[in-house]
C-alpha cells in the first residue's frame, strides 16, 4: 500500500520536471519577446539576462503552493487516496495540454491551466463521492468553490480589454512624442521617459517580483506596501536624473537599458510567482503523503479513511527544490526550440511591415478591419487637415531600401519594446496591489498587440491576418480552460475506478503522445528547412538570381516528379490513403509557390540598379512554376476524387500507358535536375529539343483513347479522368519546357553581356 503511493510520488516529481520544461517553453514568450523582437541585444545576451532573472526569481520564490489549495476545493472533504488521484490527473493533463500549445506555437496561461485542471479533477471526484453517498447534486458546493473559476474567467476578459487599450494608448502617445526618428527626440525627452519606464519596472519588481518571498524580511515588504507613493516619487526623480546623465554624457542607449531591465524583471516575476504552477502539485502531494504516513504509523488509518483537513494550511516548498526547479527552467530556456516557436508567433503578429502570415483571415477579423477603416474615414472627415498632417508626420516611418545587408532587421523598434515592458509592468503591479486576477501571459500578449496596432504595424495589407491571429490566440486561452477541466475530470474518473492499472495505462499514453508530439515537431522543423523559402530581399545581383532560380526550379521539379509517379502507381492500386497523402503534399507546394509570388514586391525593391531588368525574368519564372504546380495538383486531385467516389478503375492498358509517360517524364526531370544542380546549364538546349517526342507520345495516347471510345470504352467517368490526366500532363510538359526556354535565354544573354 505504501509502495503504491511512493510510486505515485515519484511519478509526480518526474512529471513536475517535464511540466517545468513544457511550461517554460510556453511562458518564456512573456519576458523574451520585447528584447528579441527589437534586437536590443544579441540573443545570447538576452538569454543570459533572462536566465539570471529566472534563477533569482526561483531562489526568492515565496514557495507557497497557493494555486493547488487556494479556494479551488476544500481538502477537508476528501480522503488521502482521493487527493492523490486529483493531483495525478492534474499533472498528466497539464503536461499534455501545455505541450499541445507549444507544438501549435501558441502562448497560453499556465495559471489558468492548473486552476481548471484542479477544478475539473476535484469536481469529478466530488460527483463520484456524491453519487456514492446518494446525496443531492447541490452538495457539490461543499466540495468546490466555483467563485474561483468565475474569478479566473473575469481575469481573462479584464486582461484582454485593459491591456490592449492601455498598450495602444501609451504607444500612441509615446510614438507621437518620439516619432520613428527617436534618436533626435530622445535627447530632450528621453530622461523623463527613462525615469517613468525604469520606475514602473522597479515598482513591478518590488510589488510582483518579490511578493511574499521567504528570504525578504516582512518588515521590508510592509514598508513597501505602506509607502508606495513615496517610493514611486523617489524612484522617478532618481531614475530620471540617471537616465538624463546616461543620454547626455555616455554613448549608451537608454532604451536598450530599459528593455534589458524589463526583461530581467518579467523573468524574475515569472519564476518567483509562476513556479508553483509546475511544482506546487507534487509538493502538495508529498506533504499529503507525509501527513497520512505519520497518522498511519501512529494509528493505522487507511488512505481511504484519512481526511486532509491539515492540507488547508500553507504548503511550504523546500529551498533546495526551488533552486533545482530554477536550474531546470534556465536549461530549458536555452535549449527549447518550442520556446522559440511560441516566441516568434507573438513577434510575427506584432512586427512592423509585411511578410508571410501565420494565420488565415476569418469573418470576425474581416468585420473588425472593415469597421476600423470606416471609422478612420469618418474621423478624417471631422478632424481638421492641419492636425491630420501633423499626426501623419509624427507617424511616418523613415524610408529605407531593403537590401541583403539589412534584411534581418528588428520586428519593431526599441521605443515600442520599452513601452511593452513598461505598460505590462505597470498593469501587473497594479493588479497585484488591488488583488485582481490579471494574468502575466494575457497582459504581456495584449499589450504587445495594442502597441503594434497604434504603431501602425497592422497596415491594410496585413491587418486582417494579424487580427485573426489575435483571435486565434485569445480563443486558445478559453479552450485551455475548457480542455483542462474536461481532460482532468476524465483522467481523475479513470484513475478512481481503474486504480494502479489505469494510472500505468494513462502514463504510457502520455509518454506516447509526448513522444509523438516531439517527433511530429521535429518533422515539421525539417519540412520548414527543406521547403522552398526564398527571401527575395536577399537577391541583389543577376548572378544570385540565376543561382536561386535554378535551385528553386530543381526543388519543384524533384517534388513534382515524385508525386506524379506516386499518383500513377496509387491510381492503379486504388490506394485512397496514399492519394490523399499526395494531395496534402501538393497543397503545401501550392502554398509555398504562392508565398514566393506574394513577395515579388520586396524582390523588386531589393534589386540593385544594374539588375532591375531581371525582375521580368523572375516573375515569369514563378508564373511557370505555378503553372507546373497547378497541373500536377489537378492531376492529383482528380485521381483522388475518382477513387474516393468509388468509380471504376482505369483499364490495365491505360495505367500501363500512363506509367510509360511517367518513366519518360522521370528521365526528363532527372536531366533537368542534374543540369540545374550542377550549375552547368549545358544540357538545357538538348532537353528543349527532345520535348517534341514526349509531347507526341501524349498526343498519341489521346488519339488512342478516342479510338477506344468509338469501339470498346463504356465508362464516361474513366474517359473524363484519363483525358484530364493526359491533357494536364501535356500542360505540365509545356510549362516545364517554357520555363527552361526562358531560363536558357536569360542565362545566355547574361553570359554575353558579362563577356
Amino acid at each position: 500500500m505504501e509502495q503504491f503511493y511512493i510510486f505515485m510520488l515519484v511519478v509526480l516529481f518526474v512529471l513536475a520536471i517535464t511540466d517545468l520544461t513544457v511550461g517554460v517553453s510556453n511562458d518564456a514568450v512573456n519576458f523574451l519577446n520585447s528584447a528579441v523582437g527589437s534586437k536590443a541585444a544579441s540573443l545570447k545576451t538576452i538569454l543570459i539576462i533572462a536566465s539570471i532573472g529566472v534563477a533569482v526569481g526561483a531562489i526568492f520564490s515565496s514557495g507557497l503552493m497557493e494555486v493547488a489549495r487556494k479556494g479551488i476545493f476544500n481538502p477537508g472533504q476528501f480522503y488521502f487516496d482521493e487527493i492523490m488521484i486529483i493531483f495525478m490527473a492534474v499533472m498528466i493533463t497539464d503536461i499534455l495540454l501545455l505541450d499541445l500549445f507549444n507544438s501549435l506555437a501558441l502562448p497560453t496561461s499556465t495559471t489558468v491551466s492548473i486552476v481548471f485542471e484542479l477544478l475539473g479533477a476535484s469536481v469529478a471526484i466530488s460527483i463520484l463521492k456524491i453519487i456514492k453517498a446518494n446525496d443531492a447534486i447541490g452538495a457539490l458546493g461543499n466540495y468546490i468553490n466555483g467563485d474561483k473559476a468565475a474569478e479566473i474567467i473575469f481575469g481573462i476578459l479584464l486582461s484582454v480589454v485593459i491591456a490592449f487599450i492601455v498598450g495602444a494608448f501609451v504607444q500612441w502617445i509615446s510614438r507621437f512624442i518620439f516619432s520613428f526618428h527617436y534618436e533626435k527626440r530622445i535627447k530632450y525627452v528621453g530622461g523623463i521617459f527613462g525615469g517613468i519606464a525604469i520606475t514602473a519596472i522597479t515598482y513591478f519588481i518590488l510589488i510582483k517580483g518579490i511578493k511574499g518571498a521567504s528570504v525578504i524580511p516582512q518588515s521590508f515588504l510592509d514598508f513597501i506596501d505602506g509607502n508606495k507613493l513615496l517610493i514611486v516619487a523617489f524612484c522617478f526623480v532618481v531614475f530620471t536624473g540617471i537616465s538624463q546623465i546616461i543620454i547626455s554624457f555616455t554613448k549608451l542607449n537608454i532604451l536598450k537599458i530599459i528593455i534589458l531591465i524589463g526583461t530581467f524583471a518579467l523573468a524574475l516575476a515569472f519564476a518567483g510567482n509562476d513556479l508553483v504552477n509546475f511544482i506546487g502539485v507534487p509538493i502538495a502531494a508529498y506533504q499529503s503523503y507525509e501527513l497520512w504516513h505519520g497518522a498511519y504509523q501512529a494509528s493505522g488509518v487507511l488512505p481511504t479513511e484519512y481526511t486532509m483537513n491539515s492540507l488547508s494550511g500553507q504548503v511550504e516548498t523546500p529551498t533546495y527544490m526551488l533552486i533545482l526547479a530554477g536550474l531546470v527552467m534556465v536549461v530549458t530556456l536555452w535549449l527549447s526550440k518550442k520556446a522559440r516557436s511560441v516566441m516568434y508567433t507573438e513577434i510575427n503578429l506584432a512586427r512592423s511591415g509585411e511578410g508571410s502570415e501565420k494565420f488565415q483571415p476569418n469573418f470576425l477579423s474581416r468585420f473588425i478591419v472593415r469597421a476600423s477603416v470606416n471609422l478612420n474615414q469618418a474621423i478624417a472627415v471631422v478632424l481638421p487637415d492641419e492636425i491630420q498632417q501633423r499626426i501623419e508626420k509624427r507617424f511616418s516611418k523613415p524610408e529605407s531600401k531593403r537590401t541583403k545587408k539589412n534584411a534581418d532587421e528588428p520586428a519593431f523598434d526599441m521605443v515600442r519594446a520599452a513601452v511593452n515592458l513598461m505598460v505590462a509592468s505597470i498593469l501587473i503591479s497594479m493588479a497585484t496591489s488591488l488583488k485582481l486576477p490579471l494574468s502575466t501571459t494575457y497582459v504581456s500578449f495584449m499589450v504587445a498587440m495594442g502597441t503594434s496596432l497604434s504603431d501602425k504595424a497592422w497596415g491594410r495589407e496585413s491587418a486582417v491576418y494579424r487580427v485573426a491571429g489575435v483571435f486565434n490566440v485569445i480563443g486558445g486561452w478559453f479552450i485551455t480552460a475548457i480542455v483542462a477541466f474536461v481532460a482532468a475530470a476524465i483522467f481523475a474518473t479513470v484513475i478512481y475506478y481503474g486504480k494502479g492499472i489505469a494510472l500505468v495505462v494513462l502514463l504510457i499514453i502520455a509518454v506516447l503522445l509526448i513522444t509523438r508530439s516531439f517527433l511530429s515537431y521535429k518533422k515539421k522543423e525539417k519540412e520548414k528547412e527543406a521547403a522552398i523559402q526564398i527571401d527575395r530581399t536577399s537577391l541583389i545581383t543577376i548572378n544570385e538570381i540565376i543561382s536561386d532560380s535554378s535551385d528553386n526550379i530543381s526543388k519543384v521539379i524533384r517534388r513534382i516528379s515524385k508525386v506524379y509517379g506516386e499518383v500513377v502507381d496509387n491510381l492503379g492500386l486504388q490506394d485512397l490513403n496514399k492519394l490523399k497523402k499526395s494531395k496534402k503534399q501538393l497543397s503545401k507546394l501550392e502554398d509555398e509557390v504562392d508565398t514566393l509570388k506574394s513577395d515579388i514586391f520586396y524582390f523588386i525593391k531589393s534589386l540593385d540598379e544594374s539588375s532591375v531588368d531581371a525582375s521580368k525574368f523572375y516573375i515569369l519564372t514563378l508564373d511557370y512554376l505555378q503553372d507546373m504546380v497547378q497541373s500536377i495538383s489537378y492531376i492529383t486531385k482528380n485521381s483522388y476524387s475518382h477513387v474516393n467516389n468509388n468509380h471504376k478503375n482505369l483499364k490495365f492498358n491505360q495505367i500501363r500507358d500512363l506509367k510509360r509517360i511517367d518513366e519518360r517524364l522521370e528521365v526528363l526531370f532527372e536531366r533537368i535536375k542534374v543540369d540545374l544542380d550542377g550549375n552547368t546549364f549545358e544540357d538545357i538546349g538538348f532537353i528543349i529539343e527532345d520535348k517534341k517526342e514526349l509531347l507526341d507520345n501524349v498526343s498519341a495516347l489521346i488519339q488512342k483513347q478516342i479510338d477506344r471510345i468509338r469501339s470498346t470504352e463504356t465508362s464516361p467517368k474513366n474517359t473524363k479522368l484519363y483525358f484530364s490526366l493526359l491533357l494536364e500532363t501535356k500542360d505540365l510538359i509545356t510549362a516545364t519546357i517554357n520555363l527552361l526556354t526562358l531560363f536558357k535565354e536569360f542565362h545566355d544573354d547574361y553570359k554575353r553581356i558579362k563577356s
